[in-house]
């Protein structure tokens, strides 16, 4: 584990998004935010927008998009959102979003995701959790790191923001079986691995693109009621209901669970330090695998952090989406 001290701010876990972005000026930044036609997405998205961000909606339903930038557009004042299609379960969209990107990015807000309450397989035969969460996030990123880089010549810097969860530390990264081919299916198990992949892709991202002016971070925004839950069993909504009881987690606002991801987008503290993980606006602090989720509800394993499981991970996706 690590010894320094994790990096602090001055927000905590009641601080919106329009208060960690008050006074920041986003003119002339380019971002990203993927999934923002529902719940967390819209409020990322719109306070980028409020600051003065040209933002990119980049949405499976764009009709749900474009309802949304009318909205940012009429509430900020700012510059009108644009809206383009991207499944991150469809490499053909990913690809296509990437080339029809053109000049430098500056904030990636890899904000999608996906809960499914049974197996779900992509057309590749990968689990979709998985094939969402991470590898497509995965393919975006690394389709947009010569924009990335762009970005940082011309404004010292950009980022990437991963939202993981606290469901991280329920399991690690099986490499033997990451699509669940031999062992039974737990969806809650498969969500956790992606998102352990979220934060390990911030690791060697940091590793591999910092000396770009490129670093990366992983974010949990804590317990937010949103359309993520649409499709929980019983038995996963029950597990949520006794991990709020057991004080694991307290239901947050939509204000406030953007917070922590408009905090590694623009806070200070973070433009040049990546591989991290976010929980209530703070680095959080690393615990051991074996720790238990009820008594270090805001830590972060040492399994999304490890070095050598963040580069064998980038070299499993990266030959995965060769094929």
């Amino acid at each position: 584990m690590t010894t320094r001290e994790p990096v602090s701010t001055s927000f905590t876990a009641s601080s919106t998004a329009d208060e960690v972005v008050r006074g920041v000026d986003l003119t002339g930044v380019r971002a990203i935010v993927t999934g923002a036609s529902s719940g967390i997405g819209i409020e990322t998205a719109r306070v980028l927008s409020a600051a003065g961000a040209e933002v990119t909606l980049a949405v499976r339903n764009t009709t749900a998009g474009d309802a949304v930038a009318e909205t940012i557009t009429k509430s900020t004042g700012g510059i009108r959102p644009r809206v383009v299609r991207l499944d991150l379960a469809d490499r053909n969209t990913i690809t296509r979003f990437v080339d029809g990107w053109g000049g430098p990015l500056h904030l990636l807000i890899n904000n999608a995701g996906v809960v499914t309450g049974g197996l779900e397989r992509t057309r590749e035969g990968w689990e979709l959790q998985f094939a969402t969460n991470h590898l497509g996030h995965f393919a975006l990123a690394t389709g947009l790191r010569d924009a990335l880089a762009l970005g940082a010549a011309d404004r010292g810097g950009a980022r990437i923001v991963s939202v993981s969860s606290t469901a991280h530390m329920r399991s690690g990264i099986d490499f033997d079986d990451l699509h669940f081919e031999r062992r039974s299916y737990d969806p809650q198990i498969a969500y956790a691995q992606s998102k352990t992949a979220n934060s390990l892709f911030g690791v060697e991202a940091t590793r591999l693109w910092a000396s770009d002016g490129i670093i990366a971070n992983a974010v949990n925004p804590g317990g937010v009621a949103t359309g993520l839950q649409r499709n929980f069993t019983t038995r996963q909504r029950e597990s949520l209901d006794a991990a709020e009881a057991a004080g694991v987690f307290t239901y947050k606002t939509v204000e406030q669970g953007a917070a922590t991801s408009i905090v590694a987008a623009v806070a200070p503290e973070f433009a040049h330090s990546g591989g991290h993980y976010l929980d209530d606006a703070q680095e959080a602090y690393t615990v051991p695998n074996d720790a238990d989720l009820a008594q270090h509800p805001h830590g972060v394993k040492e399994w999304a952090l490890d070095p050598a499981t963040a580069k064998r991970l980038w070299t499993v996706s990266t030959d995965l989406l060769r094929v």
